[in-house]
């Protein structure tokens, strides 16, 4: 076998987060020879998920300012007897997106016979926090009717109200031909709850309701995308089954599509070498000089890398909390013959919660809220995230939401907070882009829901590293390897 420098490389990708390791997946059938490395000593970058002692290292390494878009993270856990498991027992996900049955991510996994190393969890139930106007009632939680089925068995709103969210429901799902785009285009750029004033005559609860389907951070999302996301939400539905929407892959969500991904460009060829980064480049010469950190100098025709440069600071903020209870009152199938969810979602909506100092929150507060069978935590325990956009007082915000749904799901006892991971995940306007050999990858969108708009930039890299050989035809389409016996056979 050749050593590093005596290879002539086709392509070095560096970074194993989830762009590049789907690059890494579509080149694994192209003979090309590829050399993927990470200065980081794990797979999946900014999607990565840590076990506690992971955890704990990754934060050092943000407040020493080396993990690029993330900020002030801090960890907080109870001394003593905490309840808590061994470290490996917990799989908490720094990108815990939820993945609509219609995104093209998910058919492209089905395409490249990746999917058989994935398993997926049914996204359940939508609620929406309600605070008690009376300060000797807990909070509650009211599921948001987003079916037929839903909006004629739910009791939470009047007859008159079904009859709107009915119609409405209707009017989405054709929402492109020709009646119904004339009567929303005229509001394109305008916020949806002014088109569901208008159009619909929905009061300010029933906005909050679908406003929370399209899980738009700011609460403010157009006309136009609003009604995009809440058709794609309606259209997954029973896409895989009854009773849901969307999926989440077990184990740590896109961080195990991006290891999946890895071992299938490995199985193709491709030589990975994590802990080790680009210390010089020199693209002036043809090939492209590399001098790695492991002390190897190499050569190769392309470069595809990752910018993880922030372009202001904003962003969002996300606390993530271990609790001592299964939450299964959130976990229940709703649809005869749908399977038991591992996902809920919870909304805060702005102005539902106060600091102590009496500022309320501007923005919405979501939860996602994981069971055990995520794999993230053991048995009779629960990972809860919550995020909102980063302002001054959204940290403070963050803890009234966790401290405020530990009040609603309350039964006899109030669950126990085990374990707090908090951080900031700054945002930016940079654009994936090819300069001559070297394609740059935009940094991932700090979402609350895959964006299937991130696999174009993939496909624009695996055209550049193909050059003449790309066939459209074969982009993430393959057979399964001859003499595959099984799922697993696939891949080792």
């Amino acid at each position: 076998m050749e050593s590093l420098a005596d290879t002539l490389w086709d392509v070095v990708i560096c970074g194993t987060g989830l762009q590049q390791s789907l690059l890494a997946l579509a080149l694994s059938r192209s003979d090309k020879k590829v050399l993927h490395i990470d200065p980081n000593d794990f797979y999946g970058d900014a999607e990565a998920a840590f076990s506690l002692q992971e955890v704990e290292s990754w934060v050092e390494k943000v407040q020493t300012g080396k993990e690029g878009l993330f900020r002030a993270a801090s960890v907080e856990k109870l001394e003593g007897d905490t309840g808590l498991s061994f470290p490996r027992a917990y799989s908490l996900a720094l990108a815990p997106q939820l993945i609509h049955a219609r995104s093209t991510l998910l058919s492209q996994l089905v395409s490249s016979r990746a999917y058989r190393q994935v398993e997926f969890l049914a996204v359940g139930s939508f609620s929406i926090f309600k605070p008690s106007s009376d300060p000797s009632q807990s909070p509650t939680l009211v599921r948001i009717p987003s079916t037929r089925e839903d909006v004629f068995s739910t009791t939470a709103i009047s007859a008159k109200a079904k009859r709107g969210l009915m119609k409405f429901l209707k009017f989405v799902l054709d929402y492109e031909s020709t009646p119904q785009a004339e009567a929303w285009q005229p509001h394109t750029d305008a916020p949806l709850t002014e088109f569901l004033l208008k159009e619909f005559k929905m009061d300010k609860e029933l906005q909050t309701y679908i406003v929370t389907l399209t899980l738009s951070l700011d609460g403010g999302i157009n006309t136009r995308d609003g009604l995009a996301v809440i058709h794609r939400h309606l259209s997954s539905m029973g896409l895989y089954g009854p009773g849901f929407a969307a999926l989440y892959p077990k184990w740590g969500g896109l961080s195990e599509i991006a290891q999946v991904s890895c071992r299938a460009g490995a199985v193709g060829g491709a030589v990975y070498m994590l802990g080790t980064g680009v210390k010089a480049m020199n693209d002036q010469e043809d090939p492209i000089v590399l001098e790695l950190t492991s002390g190897d100098t190499i050569k190769t025709r392309k470069v595809v890398r990752a910018n993880e440069s922030a372009t202001d600071e904003s962003g969002i903020n996300r606390l993530v909390a271990v609790v001592s209870s299964p939450l299964k009152s959130l976990f229940q199938s709703t649809v005869e013959g749908a399977p038991t969810p591992a996902v809920a979602v919870v909304a805060f909506p702005a102005g539902s919660l106060s600091t102590a100092a009496g500022e309320a929150s501007q923005s919405p507060v979501y939860l996602s809220v994981h069971s055990s069978d995520t794999g993230e935590c053991p048995a009779n325990q629960s990972v809860l995230y919550f995020t909102t956009i980063s302002k001054p007082a959204s940290q403070d915000l963050l803890q009234e939401a966790l401290d405020s749904f530990l009040a609603a799901v309350a039964g006899d006892t109030v669950p126990q907070c085990l374990y707090q991971l908090q951080y900031k995940q700054l945002r930016s306007s940079a654009q994936s882009q090819a300069s001559g050999s070297i394609f740059d990858f935009a940094p991932p969108r700090p979402a609350l829901a895959f964006d299937d708009s991130t696999l174009q930039s993939v496909h624009d890299a695996w055209k550049m590293v193909l050059g003449d050989d790309a066939i459209e035809e074969e982009y993430l389409t393959f057979a399964d390897r001859e003499g595959a016996m099984d799922d697993d056979e696939v891949y080792d």
